[in-house]
């Protein structure tokens, strides 16, 4: 098992939210141009209130890329009955560029967990052209799996996730 692979498999990304992958392109996630977001540490609410750049790796231009943003614990950890919320999607990416060249077809939805702490799971897929993939009804009862199957997006290429919880007061201190 690869160091990039086993920490979404302790988080139980891998399992409840995708199935067995090996990533293939490169992606960096960071909030605030200064957070990088690493798998299974927090994130503090307040630094993920505005959306992320996202750096994708990859060989060529011409190949698309689909990012998705999901939370697998809505709305807590221990009945995560909505499983999983839509955060954000941006397809048609251009491989070696940003999330910004790209179409948001779902806009970012700043995380706000209540109840428990929350993972937020970046997702990437190529797709096998551009204009390929459709925007899915609805936010809640999300579904990766099946997202990917219905647009023909195979296996993912990347992920990774972050932890979050709500502040408290006494956590901003």
């Amino acid at each position: 098992m690869s160091r990039v692979m086993e920490p979404l498999m302790v988080g139980r990304v891998v399992g409840e939210v995708v199935d067995v992958f090996t990533p293939t392109v490169k992606m960096t996630v960071t909030y605030n141009s200064n957070k990088q977001v690493s798998n299974g540490h927090e994130i503090m609410p307040a630094v993920i209130a505005s959306r992320p750049r996202v750096e994708i790796g990859g060989e060529d231009m011409r190949t698309a890329y689909t990012l998705i943003m999901t939370d697998p614990d809505a709305p807590s950890p221990s009945d995560p009955y909505l499983r999983e919320h839509l955060h954000w999607m941006v397809t048609d990416i251009p491989g070696t560029t940003d999330v910004s060249f790209g179409k948001e077809v779902v806009g970012y939805e700043t995380p706000k967990p209540v109840i428990g702490i929350h993972r937020y799971v970046f997702i990437l897929f190529k797709q096998r052209g551009r204009q390929t993939v459709r925007p899915p009804a609805s936010r809640d009862h999300f579904n990766t799996r099946r997202f990917s199957e219905e647009n023909g997006l195979g296996l993912p290429v990347a992920a990774v996730y972050f932890n979050a919880q709500r502040e408290t007061a006494a956590r901003r201190r």
